[in-house]
């Protein structure tokens, strides 16, 4: 009889959930529900409705009992930095209010005032983005202090539905550290740092590495879906879940996490919280087994999924890609530039940016497409020279994963732009990587490196030179 492990992948547009078994020495995932997700504007404010999106999870949980599929385990990941405050009686104070608010504007101005920019990354080893939860919990702090003092706990998104489905609360490490508030050396809280931002220290919960079963699931969420399970952290910053599932053991091979985000790095042992490292806008995140994934933030697919979704919601991304490949437009812009964050109007944002520096603008949806594809394949060139400068490693693979590996015009640019062999796949990334955590905990894998094996062998890879 096959063991079953539940992943549920919950990103900024989406959530699913997939099932993982091993048949024939071959990991095999079979998507059993999908959901949609976004953010809400609630009186002003950007927000995640976290109890729609409990009630998803357990829509789904309960399609594994209809199947007749039950799983031995369970675990969320989402994306990074959001969170819920808890009071005395279990209740959200306030909102659950996403990265995309604007309530962090000028946050940034206030930490510095209590430590410096540079200090900070030296503690940290983080690299500055506005939607970080150090600046979410000082515009708390600023904008609603009684939401703080009405606070018993903080739990990161996954760690928020990981405690809704077995009552434990408890902080995971990947997902901690894109706070901006963890030691990366001791892996813990830095206790001196809230302590000097003004956040009450009791409201941080225990870090627990993943891999870490936290325990079954409550009474009321049995019987809502009809069996019991193990709840098992997998790496719940989605980022580090998809990082787990490269399909190589290779030490010289750089990896593009491609989705909303594109996320492009190494797996390191130690931090770089070096001075140089922040001038590059690196950042040290957790991974399995307590490494650091390495990396760069790039704005990703969030561009061209922001203009389809105006110009042509109904075309393929396949379609879109193609017609991008025919044009010849040579336009570049910087993916990093914050005017592509959250602009009201991002065909109007690119086109803006071509304006003031006096570049072609783009007109039809493929010109835009291909200026979007363009630059994201050159901004990979650049931070892969930078990467090798950092570490003093030359990565000649590049290993793509998630959702944007399969963007085939992307991968051959990006080959182009990197002058390096470019393997694309698994597009389960994320998935897997959950499913690998569970597989892990319950012995079916003795390590990584022998996980990552039968992710090589179970899954199809394309190569662009």
């Amino acid at each position: 009889m096959s063991n079953y492990f539940l992943a549920i992948d919950i990103g900024a547009s989406s959530g699913r959930h997939i099932l993982g078994t091993v048949e024939n020495n071959k990991i095999v995932l079979e998507e059993i529900y999908r959901f949609w997700n976004g953010m809400d504007n609630i009186d002003g404010s950007l927000c995640w409705d976290v109890d729609r999106l409990f009630g998803e999870i357990l829509t789904g949980m309960k399609k594994c009992k209809e199947i007749g599929k039950i799983p031995v385990s369970v675990g969320i990941d989402t994306w990074g930095v959001d969170f819920v405050l808890l009071d005395k009686e279990e209740k959200i104070v306030g909102k659950a209010v996403g990265y995309r608010d604007h309530r962090t504007t000028g946050m940034d101005q206030e930490v510095y005032k209590l430590i410096s920019e540079e200090d900070l990354y030296a503690r940290t080893g983080i690299q500055k983005a506005i939607y970080n939860t150090i600046y979410q919990l000082m515009a708390v702090k600023k904008q609603h202090p009684e939401h703080l003092e009405q606070a018993e706990a903080l739990l990161m998104i996954p760690d928020y539905f990981h405690y809704k489905l077995c009552g434990k609360k408890v902080q995971e490490y990947s997902e901690a550290t894109t706070s901006q508030l963890l030691n990366p050396y001791t892996k813990d809280w830095d206790d001196e740092l809230i302590e000097l931002l003004g956040f009450p220290r009791k409201i941080f919960q225990k870090i627990q590495m993943p891999g870490t079963a936290i325990g079954s699931l409550t009474e009321a969420v049995r019987k809502e879906v009809g069996y019991d399970c193990q709840v098992v952290l997998p790496p719940t910053h989605d980022t580090a879940s998809a990082v787990m599932a490269i399909p190589s053991n290779e030490e010289n091979t750089c990896y593009i996490s491609s989705g909303t985000w594109s996320l492009m790095g190494v797996e390191r042992n130690e931090p770089d919280c070096s001075k140089k490292s922040k001038e590059a806008n690196f950042t040290n995140e957790g991974g399995y087994n307590g490494k650091i994934t390495y990396l760069a933030n790039i704005m990703g697919l969030w561009m061209i999924q922001s203009v389809r979704n105006q110009l042509a919601p109904d075309m393929s991304y396949g379609e879109l890609c193609a017609q991008a490949s025919r044009e010849k437009i040579s336009t570049i812009v910087d993916c990093q530039d914050d005017s592509f964050l959250s602009p009201d109007d991002m065909v109007e944002a690119i086109k803006s940016y071509c304006r003031k520096t006096n570049q072609q603008v783009p007109e039809t949806l493929p010109e835009l497409a291909s200026v979007i594809y363009n630059s994201l394949a050159k901004c990979y060139g650049e931070k892969l020279e930078e990467i090798q400068k950092l570490t003093g490693v030359k990565y000649d693979r590049i290993n793509i994963i998630g959702g944007g590996s399969n963007a085939v015009y992307l991968n051959q640019l990006t080959a182009k732009y990197t002058g390096t062999a470019v393997h694309a796949g698994p597009g389960e990334a994320t998935a897997i990587g959950n499913i690998l955590a569970q597989m892990l905990q319950a012995g079916v894998f003795t390590s990584l490196q022998e996980a990552r094996r039968s992710v090589a062998d179970s899954f199809a890879v394309e190569i662009y030179e």
